[in-house]
């Protein structure tokens, strides 16, 4: 099967490091289609950002859609940028990396904490939260790293995200952490092995949850707020 990932960003350097986490997880015989808009913000940082990026996140879903087939589609920004436009899109299912990493911190422990990027996104976040059920479970935390800052290994990026987990677990009670960024996806796995607890990353959490998706053979209902768009003047 072929999973579409997408980046709403343009930043091509993110993409790649998001395809690596992705395809790392990918069973036999799934190809990982890792991709960015050419155009649009380079980083999404708060409801601006994300209004900008929409628009050629959804132009890169349809041209991928008509070119080939999809057994789904991952948007990999943890703001779940323009999730239901992309669903009423998309012919096959469309999963955002931040519902799928608090779901699947959900089965692995009581209360977590999300540990994002910048505190101008924990809004967006908390609203995301409540939509998805969350919100009694969770804590929203940032590190105060700008997203680009993550792929910069002078920047102390990554020693800001570690320290505010240490503090999620200590002040939160945090059994779980989930990494509230796509330029975290790499990191899951060793921060989970040094902290000693469950570290989700969104990326894959998503991946694994559209294979299952295509493997019962579920595609999104288009029978009410998920309809395909009207056709119109545009």
């Amino acid at each position: 099967m072929r999973i579409l990932v997408v980046n709403p960003n343009s930043t091509a350097s993110m993409t790649a490091r998001i395809g690596s986490a992705a395809r790392a997880v990918a069973a036999p015989g799934t190809e990982i289609v890792a991709t960015n808009p050419p155009t649009g913000p380079a980083s999404i940082e708060g409801y601006y950002d994300e209004a900008l990026a929409v628009p050629g996140m959804l132009a890169v879903i349809d041209q991928h859609q008509r070119e080939s087939v999809i057994a789904g589609t991952v948007i990999a920004c943890f703001d779940d940028v323009g999730l239901d436009a992309a669903r009423s899109l998309a012919t096959a299912p469309v999963v955002g990396i931040c519902e799928a990493a608090m779901q699947t911190a959900g089965f692995l422990g009581g209360r977590f904490s999300v540990v994002t990027t910048l505190a101008r996104s924990i809004p967006a976040l908390e609203r995301l939260a409540q939509r998805y059920g969350m919100a009694g479970r969770c804590t929203i935390r940032a590190a105060g790293v700008p997203v680009l800052a993550l792929e910069d290994p002078a920047s102390g990026a990554v020693d800001r995200v570690r320290a505010e987990i240490r503090r999620a677990v200590e002040q939160d009670g945090a059994e779980t952490i989930v990494l509230g960024c796509a330029g975290m996806a790499d990191l899951a796995r060793s921060l989970s092995d040094e902290m000693g607890l469950p570290v989700v990353d969104g990326v894959t959490a998503a991946v694994k949850l559209v294979e299952g998706l295509a493997a019962l053979g579920l595609r999104t209902s288009k029978v009410g707020g998920y309809a395909p768009p009207l056709p119109k003047a545009r």
